[in-house]
């Protein structure tokens, strides 16, 4: 008898991957927000991204036992239940820090340089030191910038040196970007008491989850604050719309959206994937790069003024275009996310 192949159940939003399993396994694409609990009925294994919610009333029953998320996010994965069932997850940490330095730096040096904020001598405060505020701060280092860093377990492990507790952080800051991952302890903590504690005139920035922050309690800021760029938003797809025409800078959760980032997050998932089930070939996967133009980029931002800065930044990676786009219609958020023209990653030395 005829043994049966393995089945992959994929989200069809992720790049990259059409044909790539399908040597090895039966491979089914649907959308992830789609994917219910009938598909996965004679499915062995997973490829997904946030917008599909791993927990029991998706998966109990099914035989599913190996998850890969192609994001760096795990907060829409039930990890207790899939422990508990021996369902083992992979996800892709790490994939998209450069695309979201890009969209830091882009999004703080164009409203700068629109509200004729200098940034020299600046202080910049970084909530989160994982991948993705490690290479914030690599970058924040270079361009001049003074860094402060809050990362409460990273300070457990590593020491109190190089770290600061979020009060100070809050109080000495010009500027403040969130890259924390969304649990327990981070949930909500960008409340009424943590924007108070911030300087009149502070950017603030978030990148990471928009359940980190308390809509309300932004609102009520915003009187005080400089400059607000969001990427990430509470309820999404469904945002609030009095926040977002209150912002300087709104985009709809593509901070990351860069095409290495893309191309890391799909090597990522194959990789795991492969190495679980034994498909030898692909244990080193890794996208083409199809277009040259597409290569990620060098820029030498060293000895530049500000304004000169800006506008490199700009050129490399126009976010007000990303802004205007999703403000025309934002109901469209999950379109201009999967409709997304990647965009080819710079990184600074």
């Amino acid at each position: 008898m005829e043994e049966r192949r393995i089945k992959i159940m994929v989200d069809a939003a992720v790049p990259f991957i059409k044909g790539v399993f399908e040597p090895y396994a039966d491979v089914v694409y649907k959308a992830g927000k789609e994917i219910s609990r009938e598909d996965l009925s004679d499915v062995d294994a997973m490829v997904i991204r946030t917008r599909t919610k791993c927990d029991a009333d998706l998966l109990e029953g099914t035989p599913v036992k190996f998850i890969a998320t192609a994001t760096i996010g795990t907060d829409h994965i039930d990890f207790p239940y899939c422990e508990e069932k021996g369902i083992i997850v992979r996800n892709a940490a790490g994939c998209n820090a450069g695309g979201v330095m890009n969209y830091v730096f882009s999004a703080l040096y164009g409203v700068a340089a629109r509200k004729s904020i200098r940034l020299d001598g600046c202080k910049i405060g970084i909530v989160g030191v994982g991948n993705v505020g490690g290479r914030v701060d690599r970058v924040a280092g270079s361009l001049g910038f003074k860094v402060l860093k809050n990362d409460p377990p990273r300070m457990a492990a590593e020491g109190p040196e190089g770290f600061c507790p979020l009060d100070y952080l809050l109080e000495n800051s010009q500027v403040v970007t969130m890259h924390v991952p969304l649990d327990e302890t981070t949930k909500g903590m960008c409340d009424d008491a943590f924007f108070a504690k911030m300087k009149p005139g502070t950017i603030f920035i978030n990148a990471s989850r928009g359940e980190v922050v308390v809509d309300e309690a932004l609102k009520r800021a915003i009187p005080k604050l400089g400059p607000v760029i969001l990427d990430t938003w509470n309820n999404e797809p469904v945002i609030d719309r009095e926040l977002m025409d209150m912002v300087d800078i709104a985009t709809p959760h593509i901070a990351g959206y860069s095409y290495q980032g893309k191309q890391n997050g799909t090597a990522a998932s194959v990789r795991s994937l492969a190495r679980f089930f034994g498909f030898e070939k692909l244990y080193e996967f890794f996208p083409k790069t199809e277009l040259l133009e597409l290569e990620s980029i060098k820029l030498d931002l060293k000895g530049k003024m500000q304004g000169e800065i800006a506008s490199v930044l700009q050129y490399n990676y126009p976010i007000f275009t990303d802004d205007f786009m999703f403000r025309m219609d934002p109901a469209q958020f999950e379109s201009l996310r999967s409709n997304y023209q990647y965009r080819r990653e710079f990184y600074i030395d």
